[in-house]
């Protein structure tokens, strides 16, 4: 660690809470630690009208810190498992979940590595990947950027994304939107030419020439590639004091 005043996983929570600016009214569904706590932050910084759940039944107004809990829940609604799905069916949510594998077009895997035929590891399964990306947006938070979780192509398809050889001519292509992709490097849309993945930022101390080397596909560049904005005062507080008091954020990422 330098002489920063915030840590890796603050500045990749800031950067995933980013993606739900100007949500409104919909779920927000952070899968994974870092991820949860981007939809805390920002429900509580810039997106009021974020909707949060326990991940069992009920909605609640204010995010639920890791750990021991130790005060009641801010219980606002009841929201069991068949009523996020009608959720998900209209397009009221926004997911980011953590991929293994994820490549220039979007696809991501979260069911095998390997040949489908005799895999390396069987991982998930496909889940409820492809009924999230057809149907509403998505997002993915990727802890360790690599060639290896960067791929030219995925081993299994487990969601749906933009690749032009996938699509039969004369499909439908709206579906739901892929918005963002935050890594421990950088931050990626896709705004690319055909939806092809697209740079946005690098995290400070990174380099464009570093991410490139780590990642194992071409991809796009923003006219002006910045640098990753850094937490603020404030965020650090909520971060710290109200959305993970027990700091089990440490070591989410590798600084």
């Amino acid at each position: 660690m330098s002489d920063r005043d915030y840590t890796l996983s603050e500045l990749c929570i800031v950067a995933c809470a980013e993606a739900f600016r100007g949500d409104g009214e919909i779920l927000a569904s952070g899968m994974g630690l870092l991820p949860r706590l981007g939809a805390g932050l920002a429900k509580l910084s810039f997106s009021p009208d974020l909707l949060l759940n326990d991940a069992e039944c009920t909605l609640v107004s204010e995010p639920i810190p890791p750990g021991p809990r130790t005060a009641p829940l801010a219980v606002e609604g009841w929201l069991p498992f068949r009523r996020v799905f009608e959720l998900l069916w209209s397009g009221k949510r926004h997911a980011m979940t953590m991929p293994t594998q994820l490549d220039k077009w979007g696809y991501c895997n979260i069911s095998m590595i390997g040949d489908p035929d005799q895999p390396k590891v069987q991982l998930l399964g496909v889940r409820g990947i492809p009924g999230n990306t057809i149907n509403h947006p998505c997002s993915y938070f990727v802890p360790n950027h690599s060639v290896r979780t960067m791929v030219a192509k995925v081993d299994m398809a487990s969601s749906i994304g933009h690749d032009p050889a996938r699509w039969k001519p004369g499909v439908r292509k709206d579906f739901g939107e892929l918005r963002r992709v935050i890594t421990n490097l950088a931050v990626f849309d896709f705004g690319g030419p055909d939806h092809l993945m697209r740079l946005l930022s690098v995290h400070p101390g990174q380099t464009v020439e570093g991410v490139t080397e780590q990642t194992g596909f071409a991809f796009a560049r923003a006219d002006s590639v910045g640098e990753t904005p850094v937490p603020d005062t404030e965020q650090l507080r909520i971060i710290r004091e109200v959305i993970d008091p027990n700091d089990t954020r440490a070591g989410a990422v590798k600084e």
